[in-house]
C-alpha cells in the first residue's frame, strides 16, 4: 500500500506529521512517500504543483493532504483545485458530528464556481458557475448511497439556490430525479435558510448534497457545532483516487507557533482508515480523540494550554494502548 504524504504550507506541517504517526500505528508496513505542493515550493521554484508531483499522487493508494496557502495572484492557480480536477475527486465528504447529531455534507467538489475558468482584466472579473447534468447526477447517486450505507429516516435535503440561480435549477432537478430514481426520499432547501437552521436545528439532518462553494460555506459554518474548524476533517472521492484532508486551512497567522489543533487531521486520516474498510480502527481513533479532550489536554481553541504535540501525543498514546489491550493485528495489504 502506497500513502502520498502531502504537508503543504502554514500549519500543514505541524498536523500532518502527528496524523501520518496514527496511521503508522494501523498501517506500519505501508510506504509512505512524501509530496511538496503548495506556495512555499512556488517561492522557492516557481512552480506549486507539477506534472511529476500529479504523477506520484496517481501513484498511490490515498493522499493525507495538508492545508496549502493560495495568494491573491492572478497568475496562482489553487494547488487543491488543481489535483481534484487532475485526479477527478469529485465527491467532497464532510462529516459534522456532535452528541445529538450526525451530519454529512456531500459536495461537489469539481465545478461550480471553482471550475477555475476565470477573466480578470482592469475594470471587471468574471468566475464563471459551472453546473452539469453528469456532475450533478454522479454527486447525488454518492449522497444517495451514503444516505443507503447509514440507513438514515431523515430525508436526503438537496442544498440550492434554484429561486435565484439557473444553474440551480439543474442541479436541484437532477438531485430530485435520481433521488426519486433510487427510492430515496428527499427535500430541497434553499442554501442560506438551510445554512442557519442547520445551525439552529442540527439534530433534524443526515446527509445534505449541495455543490461546490454553497457546500464549502456550509461545512465550514458547521464548525461552529463542533468546536471550529480545528475538529472538522473531509475526504475527496474519486473513481480511482481518494485525498484526506482537514477542513481548516493553511492558517498562517498561527503558523510554526505549535498551538495549531491536529483533531480534523487525525479524523481526516481516520476517514482514510474507514475508507480502507477499517472501520474499528476508525472508531478506536475517534474514541480516542474524545477520551483526550474530555480529560483537558487539548490545544488553546478548545481552551487547553497543550501544544500541538502535547496533544496530538495523548492520541497517540490512547490509540497505542487500545490496539494493545484490544490485540488488533496491522492491517497489511
Amino acid at each position: 500500500m502506497k500513502i502520498a504524504v502531502c504537508e503543504g504550507d502554514g500549519i500543514g506541517h505541524e498536523v500532518i506529521p502527528e496524523a501520518a504517526k496514527v496511521l503508522e500505528l494501523f498501517l506500519p508496513d505501508a510506504d509512505y512517500f512524501d509530496v511538496s505542493l503548495g506556495y512555499d515550493k512556488w517561492k522557492d521554484t516557481g512552480c506549486s504543483c507539477s506534472d511529476e508531483d500529479i504523477g506520484l499522487l496517481k501513484s498511490s493508494d490515498a493522499i493525507l493532504f495538508g492545508a496549502v496557502t493560495t495568494p491573491p495572484n492572478q497568475n496562482y492557480r489553487s494547488v487543491l483545485l488543481t489535483v481534484r480536477h487532475e485526479l477527478d475527486l469529485y465527491a467532497n465528504l464532510r462529516p459534522v458530528i456532535g452528541d445529538s447529531f450526525d451530519i454529512m455534507i456531500v459536495r461537489e467538489n469539481t465545478e461550480g464556481l471553482y471550475s477555475g475558468i476565470e477573466e480578470a482584466v482592469a475594470e471587471r472579473a468574471t468566475t464563471l458557475r459551472v453546473i452539469t447534468r453528469n456532475g450533478s447526477e454522479r454527486i447525488a447517486k454518492a449522497a444517495c448511497t451514503i444516505f443507503a450505507e447509514r440507513g438514515d429516516k431523515k430525508p436526503l435535503v438537496i442544498g440550492n439556490k434554484a429561486n435565484v440561480l439557473k444553474s440551480d435549477v439543474l442541479f436541484r432537478d437532477t438531485c430530485i430525479n435520481v433521488a426519486e430514481s433510487l427510492s430515496v426520499p428527499y427535500r430541497t432547501a434553499y442554501i442560506d435558510a438551510l445554512t442557519l437552521d442547520v445551525l439552529m436545528h442540527p439534530e433534524n439532518y443526515g446527509v445534505i448534497v449541495t455543490t461546490n462553494m454553497f457546500g464549502d460555506i456550509l461545512s465550514d459554518a458547521c464548525g461552529y457545532l463542533t468546536g471550529g474548524l480545528g475538529m472538522l476533517p473531509s475526504a475527496n472521492i474519486g473513481e480511482k483516487y481518494a485525498l484526506f484532508e482537514p477542513v481548516h486551512g493553511s492558517a498562517p497567522d498561527i503558523a510554526g507557533k505549535g498551538v495549531a489543533n491536529p483533531v480534523a487531521t487525525i479524523r481526516s486520516a481516520a476517514m482514510m482508515l474507514e475508507h480502507f474498510g477499517m472501520k474499528k480502527e476508525a472508531l478506536i481513533t475517534e474514541k480516542c480523540i474524545k477520551k483526550v479532550i474530555i480529560s483537558g489536554v487539548c490545544t488553546p481553541d478548545l481552551g487547553g494550554n497543550a501544544n500541538t504535540r502535547q496533544f496530538a501525543d495523548k492520541i497517540y498514546e490512547c490509540i497505542k494502548e487500545k490496539i494493545s489491550s484490544d490485540s488488533i493485528k496491522p492491517y497489511n495489504r
